[in-house]
Formats: structure tokens, sequence, C-alpha cells
């Protein structure tokens, strides 16, 4: 045979070849890839989905935690504020239970004070008396002489 024909006869089968292959082969293939190709960019985009929802989550988590801690700022001002007025006002009470306190010991004192005196009155009297009657040399009666015993006290 000669050149031209086996040439020709290469080129029928290479054609036959093209054919089988674009009906039965080709058509999977291409469907294969473009089913890649779907899903790559089906991931592609559940990618891009997943980071704009992780964007949105992040956010909200971080309001929240803003939130959070400004209710956490608020309250402990809050308690600050709470413990501040109880120590004012237990301060206060102190202050007033002190003074009555205070109060009550001076007058207690006064009237100490006072029954020391009228005990001392009495004993000076007694003494002025005695007194009186070791000058007189006589017996000086104190209920004869109340008024002027009253008077003498008034006076010490």
């Amino acid at each position: 045979m000669s050149i031209t024909a086996t040439f020709i006869i290469q080129m029928i089968v290479f054609l036959i070849l093209v054919g089988f292959t674009m009906k039965y082969i080709w058509p999977p293939i291409t469907a294969a890839l473009d089913a890649r190709a779907k899903k790559i960019a089906d991931g592609l985009s559940a990618a891009d989905k997943a980071k704009a929802e992780l964007a949105q989550a992040n956010q909200r988590i971080e309001q929240q935690l803003s939130a959070a801690r400004d209710d956490a700022a608020k309250r402990l001002a809050d308690a600050e504020r709470l413990a501040q007025s109880m120590i004012e006002e237990a301060r206060g009470k102190a202050s007033a239970e002190g003074a009555k306190i205070v109060a009550a010991a001076r007058a207690e004192a006064e009237q100490e004070a006072s029954k020391a005196r009228e005990a001392l009155r009495d004993q000076v009297a007694a003494l002025a008396v005695k007194g009186a009657e070791q000058i007189l040399r006589k017996e000086v009666n104190a209920a004869v002489h109340a008024d002027l015993l009253g008077r003498l006290k008034a006076e010490l």
C-alpha cells in the first residue's frame, strides 16, 4: 500500500476515534468537570457566607460583651454607692448613738455632781453647826434653826 492510502485510512480511523470520543467519552468528562466546578463554586460561596456569618456573630458577641461589661460596671457603681450610703448611714447612727451616750453620761455625771454637792453642803452645814456649838459652848438645835441652816446650805 501506498503512503497516501495509509494516511487516508489513518485519517478515517482518527475521525472515527474523534467522533466516538466526542459522542461517548467527552460528555461524561465535561459533566464531571462542570459538577466539580459547581461544587468548588458552592464551597467558595459557602465559605464566603460562613465568613460573613462569623463576622456577624463576632460583632454580636462583641456587642453583648460590651453590654455585659457596661452592665457589670453599672452594677458595681451602684453597689459602691449603696455601700457608701450604708457606711454614711451607719456613721450617722453611730454618731447619734454616741451623742446620746455622751449626753446620758453628762446628765448622770451632773446628777452625781449635784448629789455630791448636796451631800457636801449637808456635811458643811453639820460641820458649821458643830463649829458654832463649840464656839458658843452650847448645843444648837437643828430643828429650831432649820431656816438658818437652809440659808446656809443655799449660800454654799
